[in-house]
């Protein structure tokens, strides 16, 4: 039996807008990818199909237990739970204490029963994890990459019938990321993963893209499935051509019908004027020419019409499929030194002195475990922080782009933040180049706060790319919520830049596109 079946589900907002209709799928495998781009609505599927929320038609049978991770920010934060009561172990714990202090209450025994090492076990554990080794931690006090993992190390220790995970890698630094991998292999249950981490996407048996289209499967993991999406776009490039020969054939066609019409037409003219034929023989031929020819031109109508629709379909699909490209200006960066640092000490992180040099053409990758001073360092450089010791010189223009690419100004259009940040653009210039990541006409006036992760980095990107030097970019995990077309165009546009930036990313091969040449890391 499979784990869950879905039947011709759809799903509409109170306001009307369709998010998806008619979807059906039915989960077999063990390990099942879905992907697709950001805010087409992949959590919400998952939700719908974990029957947490319910769809505006079709239905869903599910036939396991079923347990969630989600990417949105946890609970925890704002609650008082220690990490022992998030695992529910603190009544175990508690009991323990009071044997320890002398209690021999029979119930204190029944509690811990043969889980006299719990403590002790509890906290090797934790230390493992890269956790407090203290039990009685708050959970709101922990890193967002330590509370990732804590509550992902809870669920895979449920052996719950489904797992959905939904974005689990992100916040994780390289070591946790690793533990996630294997945690997936070794877990013995089902998996339904949501992501845009390839690495996880390759240990999938199956993969699923929600798109504009529907719910497309492939059978067979990240790499399959992109082969796949290559031979799909290579098939429809040649059926785009193939289209364009036949609309071009059938209107050279048409235009010779026309003049060979036209030629049969006056020759009946002339032989009416000469007077050799009968009239009612000639009234009768021009008769059935009318009717030749308005049969003829309802057919190459039709023809017409079918083919541009045709043509139609296949440029919207090849749209979507074909990756997007974004121009940057060649800019440049005066000065062989950018950043010059000699025992530089941080305000938070690693206390390890650092003496760093960047120069024009740098292209560094930032490393180091959660809460090593990463985002510190980058903080300093880009003059939000202070060092508390050592010296420090920047000689550059410095962008700094986080996750959330808070250097846009959110209640700004995306047309007006254009104007605001590259000084001397043209207002037609600047419409041209945001027609070019595909925001043409009245889109140009959609606010910052209302776009995606990935419409986000393509509008911070294109700012950045039309100064008049290029600056130092600072680019602390700007991956982190891209999906995998948006996150493939900022490893191209990065390799393509002309200036320097500075990478935090957890992501290896991301890093690798991106053109890194060398690498710092934070102890």
């Amino acid at each position: 039996m499979p784990l869950l079946q879905a039947n011709k589900i759809s799903y509409q907002f109170d306001n009307g807008a369709l998010l998806f209709k008619q979807l059906s799928c039915t989960l077999n495998q063990r390990r099942v990818g879905l992907i697709g781009r950001n805010g087409i609505g992949k959590s919400l599927l998952s939700q719908i199909l974990t029957k947490t929320v319910m769809p505006t038609e079709g239905t869903v049978a599910l036939h396991t237990s079923v347990a969630s991770y989600s990417q949105l920010p946890s609970e925890l934060l704002s609650s008082e739970s220690t990490i022992a009561q998030y695992l529910k172990l603190d009544h175990i714990l508690d009991a323990l204490t009071q044997i320890e202090s002398g209690d021999c209450n029979q119930k204190w025994f029944d509690i811990v029963g043969e889980q006299w090492q719990l403590r002790q076990a509890l906290s090797n554990e934790l230390a493992a994890l890269g956790l407090p080794n203290n039990p009685d931690f708050p959970c709101q006090q922990l890193s967002g990459g330590q509370l990732a993992r804590l509550q992902l190390w809870r669920l895979f220790k449920s052996q719950t019938g489904l797992l959905v995970l939904d974005e689990p890698s992100n916040h994780l630094d390289s070591q946790a990321r690793e533990w996630l991998l294997q945690q997936i292999r070794d877990y013995p249950q089902a998996i339904l993963l949501i992501s845009h981490d390839r690495q996880l996407l390759r240990e999938m048996e199956h993969i699923w893209e929600l798109s504009s289209l529907g719910l497309t499967e492939y059978g067979g993991n990240y790499d399959f499935y992109r082969r796949q999406k290559d031979l799909e776009t290579d098939a429809i490039e040649r059926q785009v051509v193939s289209v364009q020969k036949q609309q071009k054939h059938l209107a050279q066609q048409a235009q010779l019908n026309r003049e060979r019409a036209e030629q049969r037409a006056a020759q009946g003219n002339k032989i009416r004027k000469q007077g050799g034929q009968p009239k009612i023989l000639l009234n009768g031929m021009r008769s059935r020419a009318t009717a030749a020819a308005s049969n003829r031109l309802k057919n190459e109508t039709s023809r017409k019409d079918l083919l541009q629709a045709k043509a139609q379909d296949l440029q919207a699909r090849q749209e979507r499929l074909k990756p997007q490209k974004m121009h940057l200006n060649e800019g440049n960066q005066s000065g062989s030194k950018l950043v010059s640092m000699i025992h530089a000490q941080l305000p938070a992180g690693s206390t390890q002195p650092i003496t760093l040099q960047l120069s024009a053409k740098a292209r560094l990758r930032l490393s180091g475990r959660n809460g090593c001073g990463k985002s510190t360092l980058l903080h300093v450089i880009a003059g939000r922080q202070n060092l508390v010791g050592g010296e420090m010189r920047v000689n550059a223009s410095v962008f700094y782009l986080d996750q959330h690419f808070g250097l846009l100004d959110e209640s700004r259009s995306m047309l007006d933040n254009m104007m605001l940040f590259c000084a001397g653009l043209q207002e037609s210039d600047a419409r041209t180049l945001l027609a070019g990541i595909g925001f043409r006409r009245d889109r140009v006036f959609r606010l910052v706060e209302q776009l995606s992760g990935g419409e986000k980095m393509k509008l911070a990107m294109l700012v950045v790319g039309h100064q008049a030097e290029s600056p130092l970019l600072l680019l602390d995990e700007p991956d982190n919520h891209l999906d995998l077309d948006s996150k493939r165009l900022l490893a191209c546009t990065l390799q393509a830049y002309q200036g320097a930036f500075v990478l935090v990313s957890h992501d290896d091969e991301f890093v690798a596109e991106c053109g890194v040449s060398e690498e710092y890391q934070l102890k």
